[in-house]
């Protein structure tokens, strides 16, 4: 389960299993979990987040995606 990346409190990773899945990443924040597709970035599934916290997520998304998408490739392309 690599962490991507930690910032605000959240941490952004992948599931190592989950290469034949189009590209994607999970993100918690406490006990909270989500999952965004990445292209494009949409929520694909969310257990405990507020609407407005799924926002920031998805914003924090965007602004990251090119290394979110970076990091996928590398992992998945072993």
């Amino acid at each position: 389960m690599p962490t991507i990346l930690l910032t605000q409190g959240f941490r952004f990773f992948f599931f190592s299993g989950e290469g034949n899945e189009p590209p994607h990443v999970h993100v918690e924040h406490g006990d909270k979990i989500a999952k965004y597709w990445l292209q494009p970035v949409n929520l694909s599934s969310s257990e405990g987040f507020r609407s407005h916290e799924l926002k920031k997520v998805r914003s924090l998304i965007i602004e990251h995606h090119e290394l979110f998408l970076e990091k996928w490739n590398e992992y998945f392309s072993n």
